[in-house]
This record gives C-alpha cells, sequence and structure tokens, in this order.
C-alpha cells in the first residue's frame, strides 16, 4: 500500500469510530490485503485516535487465541489490535449500550508489564516474557461487532480497526500469580446470575504467556515494543456472548478473582 492509502484507510476507520457508524467494505484503492498492511493502518489509526476523546493506547488485546474463538470468527491464527485510554475501567465496569452497535463480552486473563517487550530482533517464549510481567488479572473485554459482515470484510480489515475491541474492565491484580497453575484455571462466565460458558488457561496457546509471548514476538518483527506499564489482553476462554441493554456480566478466573460489566 502507498502511503497515502494507508492513511486514507485509516481516516475512514476513524471516522466510524467517531461517528458509531457501521464499519463496511473499504475501497479498493485503500483496503489491507493482508496482515504487513492491516497493522501498517492499525499504527496510523492509534496516532490518529490518540488525539481524540477516546485517549491514547493504554493496553493491547489479543483474538483469536483459543479454538473456541477461531471456530467462532472463522479465523486460524491470532490477532491483535489495541486498548483505548478511555474505554478501560477497572473492578466493575459501567457502559451505555446504545454506545455500541452490537455489544459483546469475554472472559480473559490479563497481564501487566513492569519491562518493555518487543524490538527488532528479539524473540521471546513464555518464559522469557513472563519476566516482564508484573500483574495477572482476570478481565472482561468489551467487543463491538461494528462491522457490515465481518466475515465478508476479512482479517485484513478487521485487524486494522482493532479486531473488535472496544473496551475492558480490568479485575484486581492475583496475589502470589507465580505460584498459580494458569494453565489449567478455569474460567467462568454468567450473565444475570446464569453461567453461560466456562474454559481453561490452557485454551489460550496452550498456555497464557504463549499468547503474551506471540504478541511480543509480532511487535519485535516490526521493530516495536509493548510499553512498561501497558497491560495485555491475552485471549477469552469463553465464546463472544453478547448482551442486551440491563445485562450484569461478571467472570472469574481461578486464582485471580473477578469482574463485573454493567449495560446501562
Amino acid at each position: 500500500m502507498k502511503e497515502t492509502d494507508i492513511h486514507r484507510a485509516a481516516q475512514i476507520l476513524l471516522d466510524c469510530r467517531l461517528n458509531g457508524e457501521t464499519v463496511s467494505e473499504l475501497p479498493a484503492s485503500c483496503r489491507p490485503h493482508n496482515e504487513v498492511e492491516a497493522y501498517l493502518v492499525q499504527d496510523v489509526l492509534h496516532d490518529y485516535i490518540s488525539g481524540t476523546s477516546f485517549g491514547p493506547v493504554v493496553g493491547h488485546k489479543i483474538g483469536c487465541t483459543t479454538p473456541v474463538m477461531q471456530n467462532f470468527l472463522g479465523i486460524n491464527n491470532p490477532c491483535a489490535g489495541s486498548v483505548l485510554a478511555s474505554t478501560a475501567q477497572i473492578q466493575d465496569g459501567n457502559f451505555v449500550h446504545r454506545n455500541y452497535s452490537h455489544v459483546g463480552v469475554e472472559c480473559e486473563i490479563a497481564v501487566r508489564l513492569d519491562a518493555a517487550l518487543g524490538g527488532e530482533g528479539a524473540f521471546y517464549d513464555a518464559k522469557a516474557v513472563s519476566q516482564s510481567v508484573v500483574e495477572v488479572m482476570a478481565a472482561i473485554e468489551i467487543v463491538d461487532d461494528r462491522y457490515e459482515d465481518y466475515k465478508s470484510l476479512g482479517p485484513p480489515t478487521l485487524i486494522a480497526d482493532d479486531f473488535f475491541d472496544a473496551g475492558c474492565v480490568l479485575g484486581e491484580a492475583g496475589e502470589n500469580w507465580q505460584s498459580l497453575d494458569l494453565e489449567n484455571a478455569v474460567g467462568l462466565m454468567r450473565i444475570n446470575g446464569t453461567e453461560v460458558g466456562r474454559g481453561k488457561g490452557w485454551d489460550i496457546m496452550e498456555h497464557p504467556m504463549n499468547a503474551l509471548a506471540w504478541l511480543a514476538n509480532l511487535f519485535s518483527s516490526r521493530g516495536k515494543y509493548l510499553e512498561s506499564g501497558q497491560f495485555v489482553l491475552l485471549g477469552s476462554v469463553v465464546e463472544t456472548k453478547w448482551v442486551a441493554e440491563g445485562d450484569t456480566v461478571e467472570i472469574e478466573i481461578e486464582g485471580l478473582g473477578g469482574a463485573t460489566a454493567k449495560f446501562c
């Protein structure tokens, strides 16, 4: 893609985000055709949107890290997006349902970094990235199907637009997370008190830290960094659940506690 086409695509996605408009197929002249082009558009979108009420990037999300989510979305590999400052809440989240096109929730394991990860030429495995993790917590990712037809748009356009991300609720940091068996930790979700799904940490690329390593290596391949202080949503152990106005969502991750999101 030409630089002007990358910026045009980012501007279109920004306008849709700011105006609450549905994302339809981008014009052929500025449509990303692969993941390399998609992340270039995403970079420019983040530059543009940081100066709006959405604010700067404060965290990252990894989509399609579990078989259940890959099957649900029909995508065979992880995809990365970012979380913006105004959309991240702590412990007990409150959201206005009408502000979304088709809002859903996911049950996640999240981490916070106390050292940067990435940089050109670096390569990480699960053990290496865990040394940069200072907190592990339960989290709810808020997703928004703001697309005319996400399956026909294809992964590159979805990645360019942060892959459904619309915010999150981060739970309190779990104590002594290093001693937890994250691989076998069970996570569950309830909506209005009824359990709607459960899974375990192994579902996230066989260990949650494998997902973090994947993201760190993606950033390394692009000469970029995950910054100290940022958080990362590692993936959902429960298939996306779509919520209605008035719903209350609760999630729990074994050993890490939980979080709540209410949609008024």
